[in-house]
């Protein structure tokens, strides 16, 4: 690698360093190490904002600005209350019953839409119903986050990294529900019961608050009834379009955008309260990271360590397959796994080209649950991990790396190492 590469990796690793030992704030962290890749030519302006394969993903920048806009309307509706009280009257105030139901629920509607929506949506009901039980929310976000990774794999649409797969290797939605669904059903029970040991035996029930919280109506929660169903209307368009996007082949940005414009437009909200709730910190800190990775892309330092990890398996299929699996859940832990499938993904191809394209079919399954469970190895793997944590910021309770990380690391281990047995029993048999 050149000096400018070295130099690259040693800025990200500074930054990166800031970031996990919050000596500062993350955003000012991922905002300097992207001014200095742009001060020592690392990445220019034009390949960081305004190419068409730009540093930062504005995909991810708008989609996340657009559904943060429709969940700040939704807000105000008392949607979020009427949910809380129903969650919790189901779980019967019991704390790990009712983190089963949200995983549950977050996990199946990642599958649906994409994991940043759907914690988008779940998170402000979780602070609402921890309100009412009094009890610490931050376990609960933290599972959520890693459910809506889990559960978001077994689809095209339910993780970025997917629909990039997906692109690149002529996949399509019923070869993702064929070849990830399974073992994502597997997972998720798994992940329940690491939840139990990881968080459930923490939980303290409240009797007195549980008695409380079954004797409330949820419908008496609901402040503004046509606003309700004109947010779930405009919602209801904009979920379908992003399920529908191989059809129609409009971006998820541009359907939440369209969304957000639309409900905004066609209802009493003023423009200030449709932005009130718009997480600009977590947008920033993104736009931050991308930078700094599209550096990394740029200088050829990504590329050149996925392409020595794969050249060390000697082209062996067993191999390069477990290479991949292992290679994609570090990385995704350390970048977030957007950028590095981007990267990954020619070289999968090329592989999977020399293959003979049957057989090795299996390296784009090894590519896709690396870089959707490595994700939840650290809080700045997944797109999702992030927007949760500016979440919780900005309610009074933030997570920290470390706190999130600690149990990222043992949730992915586990889930990856079970996945390495599916693979390899279901196609390198």
């Amino acid at each position: 690698m050149s000096v400018l590469s070295w130099v690259s990796v040693a800025v990200f690793l500074a930054a990166y360093a800031l970031i996990a030992t919050e000596k500062i704030h993350r955003v000012a962290a991922a905002l300097g190490g992207a001014g200095i890749m742009l001060a020592i030519h690392a990445t220019g302006a034009e390949a960081a904002f305004f190419s068409e394969h730009s540093g930062i993903d504005w995909n991810v920048i708008f989609l996340l600005l657009g559904m943060m806009i429709i969940v700040g309307v939704l807000k105000q509706t008392g949607v979020f209350e009427y949910l809380a009280i129903w969650a919790a009257k189901r779980a019967r105030g019991r704390p790990f019953r009712l983190m089963v139901l949200l995983v549950l629920i977050t996990a199946g509607a990642s599958a649906l839409l994409d994991n940043v929506t759907t914690v988008l949506l779940i998170a402000p009901v979780t602070f609402l119903v921890c309100e009412r039980l009094a009890i610490n929310p931050i376990p609960f976000l933290i599972a959520e986050a890693m459910a809506s990774n889990i559960g978001g794999a077994a689809t095209l649409v339910g993780d970025p990294p997917n629909i990039i797969i997906a692109s690149r290797g002529g996949l399509s939605f019923n070869d993702f529900l064929i070849h990830m669904a399974p073992m994502v059903l597997v997972l998720m029970m798994v992940f329940i019961g690491l939840c139990y040991l990881l968080f459930g035996r923490t939980f303290r029930y409240d009797a007195e608050r549980a008695a409380e919280v079954m004797a409330l109506n949820e419908r008496e929660a609901i402040a503004d009834r046509r606003l309700l169903w004109q947010s779930l209307a405009v919602l209801a368009l904009v979920l379908a379009a992003f399920v529908l996007h191989p059809v129609l082949h409009y971006e998820p940005s541009v359907v939440a955008l369209l969304g957000a414009g639309v409900l905004v437009a066609a209802t009493r909200v003023t423009t200030e309260q449709a932005i009130a709730e718009v997480e600009w910190p977590t947008l920033v800190f993104f736009a931050g990271l991308f930078v700094m990775v599209g550096a990394l892309v740029e200088t050829g330092v990504i590329g050149e360590l996925s392409r020595a990890a794969v050249a060390a398996t000697n082209g062996r299929l067993e191999v390069t397959t477990m290479g991949v699996l292992g290679l994609s859940a570090v990385l995704s832990a350390v970048v977030d796994n957007i950028p590095y499938v981007a990267t990954m993904s020619p070289i999968v191809e090329q592989l999977v080209q020399a293959g003979g394209n049957g057989a090795a079919q299996v390296l784009w399954w090894a590519l896709a649950f690396g870089a959707d469970l490595g994700g939840n190895a650290t809080a700045v793997g997944a797109a999702a991990n992030v927007v949760v944590l500016g979440i919780a910021a900005r309610n009074g309770t933030p997570i920290s790396f470390w706190q999130f990380t600690r149990y990222g690391l043992v949730v992915t281990v586990v889930t990856v190492v079970l996945v390495a047995p599916y693979l390899w029993l279901r196609y390198l048999m």
